[in-house]
């Protein structure tokens, strides 16, 4: 029998902050199919990881589900076509970081049709998650299989779900969590077999109160006769409350330990939209060919939560959404405004990890000089992660990466709340990325 609890006081963590969430846009929308494409662009990269090597050529027929990309490297996920038709083209193709990714282009034939060697998998759970391309749906796209897979001696006790959708403008998790709730919870109850653990931990935060509810009826509705002992944790309004070190210290009190992992605290974390996909492929077979994106914006005619297939270009979805009514669009942001990343162009394609499209004016896409720090310590209170925003920018201003790592900018969850409360409007994170990006490359020289 599932065992339900609700915990009725909301829990947090250190640090944060309360921007304007502006969730009511789309929050009470469900959501809808979006027009299919005529032509979509599958990035072989779109997953933390190892790239993949195309399994198609220029002039092939695919269908629906077909795989066209896989790797044999442990840290990667096969890549799928998301619709039927011809293989136009594999070539680097922009994607919404700005790099150029080798990319497999469909012609659509409109006919929709289904791979035939898709079916419901009822043997090995992590085999079939690992060919279905699942990666993790809310944003870092980190490989499922290996999540599931943790070292033989890190004794996993707990999983923890991730329900918090902490990030302004987003709601794709929200209404995945209202309109898919059966298939959330087969999918947490598939990972928990996987992983062998009874103790579930699902955190939502607290302006969701009708997912607490909808999540709550459906765990005491249940007829399975497992043992899960499932516990719904409501969470303090707060962001980054869903960043995952913060997830798991607010519900369990546990620190991942600086440069650790979740596995080392015996924990996993998954996002609510993953279990879903999870449950849709052991059903059906399907592999990860769509999601819920926020096509979202106060200037927007008319913003939506719309079911995407993989590779559907960014401005065709602005376009279902009734384009700009309030000035012209000056800036568009793959995911959320704090740690989504502003495209270049409009011609890239929703990838795995894209959570939403935030479309933001002339009037509210504005530029700041940045002024000297005033040592004010705002940064250090907002913090999450416990660093030192002002010293690790300093250091990053001279290049000195040692003290960067003495600063443990590796710990830094790129979150943004530094950079909102700074009253000089210092591009902290900024500063921070490209720290990371140096090290990194000292690395891999010293190889």
């Amino acid at each position: 029998m599932i065992k339900c609890a609700i915990m009725f006081f909301s829990k947090t963590f250190r640090g944060g902050i309360h921007p304007a969430y502006l969730k009511e846009l789309t929050s009470g929308k469900p959501s809808s199919p979006a027009k299919d494409p005529a032509q979509v662009i599958i990035p072989l990269l779109q997953h933390t990881g190892v790239p993949c090597q195309p399994l198609v050529k220029a002039g092939e027929q695919v269908k629906a589900g077909q795989k066209i990309g896989d790797s044999d490297k442990l840290i990667s996920a096969p890549v799928h076509a998301s619709l039927s038709g011809t293989v136009k083209a594999i070539e680097p193709r922009l994607c919404f970081t700005g790099d150029m990714v080798n990319s497999v282009v469909i012609e659509s034939d409109g006919k929709n049709e289904i791979y035939e060697g898709i079916k419901p998998e009822t043997g090995n759970l992590l085999a079939a998650i690992r060919e279905a391309g699942i990666v993790g749906l809310g944003g870092a796209a980190f490989p499922t299989q290996v999540k599931l897979s943790p070292p033989k001696d890190k004794k996993i006790d707990t999983l923890i779900i991730n329900g918090a959708e902490c990030e302004p403008y987003l709601t794709c998790d929200h209404r995945i969590m209202l309109e898919e709730t059966d298939l959330v919870l087969e999918g947490i109850k598939a990972a928990a077999k996987v992983l062998n653990v009874n103790q579930i931990l699902i955190g939502i935060e607290e302006n969701k109160e009708d997912a607490i509810h909808k999540v709550k009826s459906q765990i005491t509705s249940t007829k399975s006769q497992t043992n899960l002992n499932i516990q719904i944790i409501k969470l303090k309004t707060k962001y980054p409350q869903g960043g995952e070190k913060q997830l798991i210290k607010a519900i369990t009190g546990r620190e991942v330990p600086s440069g650790g992992l979740p596995f080392d605290i015996g924990v996993v974390v998954l996002n609510v939209g993953t279990c879903a996909q999870i449950a849709k492929t052991l059903k059906t077979g399907m592999p990860l060919i769509d999601r819920v994106v926020t096509v979202t914006g106060r200037s927007l005619k008319e913003p939506k939560n719309l079911r995407v297939k993989i590779g559907t270009l960014f401005k065709d979805l602005i376009e279902q959404c009734g384009g700009a009514t309030k000035g012209e669009i000056k800036k568009v942001i793959a995911g959320g405004p704090m740690m989504g990343v502003a495209v270049s162009s409009l011609e890239v394609p929703v990838v795995k990890g894209t959570s939403g499209i935030l479309v933001l004016t002339d009037k509210e896409a504005v530029s700041y000089e940045e002024n000297d720090c005033i040592r004010c310590g705002r940064c250090i209170k907002v913090c999450p992660a416990g660093l030192l925003p002002n010293f690790l920018a300093d250091a990053a201003k001279l290049k000195d990466w040692d003290k960067t790592v003495e600063y443990h900018v590796a710990d830094c969850i790129e979150c943004g709340c530094c950079g909102y409360v700074c009253p000089s409007r210092i591009f902290l994170v900024q500063y921070f990325k490209a720290a990371k990006w140096e090290l990194k490359k000292r690395k891999a020289v010293n190889r």
